[in-house]
């Protein structure tokens, strides 16, 4: 055999080693796109206002602290709950709901969210493809929403984190955006359920029992009211040294009581749980401790 034979049968040989090496660093033969396919990211949770049922919600994506585009959507069942796809999204995400009906805690009536009325909840970065769970979105996570948003700087992972913080201290929770509210219309709720879950649930009710007493047809109007109301993060019926206007009902216009979420929802508190529709069994000890720092706080929640 000649040297120009040799090498002439040499070269499939090593052009076939050659591919056979890259094929393998590529993961073997038609694998490479499952391999490095990441699936869609996901968020689920609950709407609570007593669970709201048939509620749209929205996903909002944050840059720089500002509301940018609808990243997605879903409907919440009839418990609230919800579930929506977010692609490839990485970064804070804003969720807004409206619409939908809920049993209002104070009345045992079915309410639908007022027109205007939303519910809010801002989550600090989430990573691409991640499945987030358990998220609530409430009255508490909408008022950390405002407060958020009117700090310096807007919707940045800094601000939601103390927005959030400073809320679920104020109200004695914890982590506002993943304690599950107690319901207490329930019976036997308070079984089992934490310190957390307990408060959560009574501010809950005493919102809607402070709406019936000033006679608000949607206690979602209040809601909108105390959202108002913890923007620049001092609870005392201002948005800034003006006064919170609350809507709807025979007060209809009227302005917010100075002291509507301090004593104001104490008194609610008290008032529901007397009530008949109290079905959880919570104690007045129970919330004796959250009762007493509404009535002393003073409304910061910085």
């Amino acid at each position: 055999m000649t040297l120009k034979h040799g090498i002439s049968r040499l070269v499939p040989l090593a052009l076939t080693t050659v591919a056979a090496l890259l094929l393998a660093a590529c993961g073997g033969g038609g694998s490479s796109d499952a391999a490095t396919t990441s699936a869609p990211g996901t968020i689920s949770g609950n709407v609570v206002k007593g669970p709201v049922s048939g509620a749209a919600v929205k996903a909002y994506a944050v840059s720089g602290g500002a509301l940018g585009t609808q990243v997605s959507s879903a409907t919440t069942d009839a418990q609230g709950a919800f579930t929506m796809s977010m692609g490839n999204y990485a970064g804070p995400v804003m969720l807004q709901m409206s619409g939908g009906t809920y049993t209002d805690e104070a009345t045992g009536a079915l309410m639908t969210m007022g027109t205007g009325d939303t519910m809010t909840a801002v989550l600090p970065t989430v990573a691409a493809g991640s499945a987030v769970t358990g998220v609530e979105v409430t009255p508490l996570t909408a008022m950390a929403q405002a407060m958020a948003a009117r700090m310096a700087g807007g919707l940045t992972d800094a601000n939601i984190a103390a927005a959030n913080s400073a809320v679920g201290n104020y109200f004695m929770v914890g982590d506002i955006l993943h304690t599950q509210p107690m319901n207490p219309l329930v019976a036997g709720s308070a079984t089992g359920a934490s310190q957390a879950m307990m408060n959560y649930g009574m501010t809950l009710a005493a919102m809607s029992q402070y709406a019936k007493s000033t006679g608000m047809t949607a206690s979602s109007g209040f809601v909108t009211a105390m959202m108002n109301d913890a923007a620049d993060g001092v609870i005392d019926g201002k948005a800034a040294g003006i006064p919170v206007t609350m809507g709807g009902g025979m007060m209809g216009g009227s302005m917010m009581q100075t002291d509507a979420g301090r004593t104001g929802l104490a008194t609610a508190m008290t008032d529901f749980m007397n009530s008949s529709l109290n079905k959880s069994g919570v104690s007045s000890t129970s919330m004796a401790t959250l009762m007493q720092q509404l009535r002393t706080s003073g409304g910061q929640m910085r």
